[in-house]
């Protein structure tokens, strides 16, 4: 079992580095699908107006991502929190 977590946990990091080091040096912007479509829509439509506007905006991008990865932590959890009490009834011998 150890071994096979290593394995895994060998995995995870080479798959958070291995990006890294293919775009080294790249020059690789990192943007948001709402820019692409934003640009998208506009490249077809340029007269469109939104018909909607958010309730709150961030007072910067670092705020903005800083909730984007809380919601992302958060979600994380709990996907976490549902598989590990999913799994654990079948370990205790006093449940079926």
């Amino acid at each position: 079992m150890l071994k096979r977590n290593l394995w895994m946990l060998f995995a995870v990091i080479a798959l958070a580095i291995l990006p890294l080091i293919i775009h080294h040096g790249g020059d690789a912007e990192f943007a948001g699908a709402d820019g692409e479509a934003e640009a998208a829509i506009t490249e077809i439509q340029p007269d469109y107006t939104p018909w909607a506007a958010p309730l709150w905006e961030p007072p910067s991008g670092e705020i903005e991502s800083l909730l984007f990865a809380l919601q992302a932590a958060l979600g994380a959890g709990l996907v976490g929190f549902y598989f590990g009490r999913r799994s654990s009834p079948a370990k205790r011998p006093d449940i079926k």
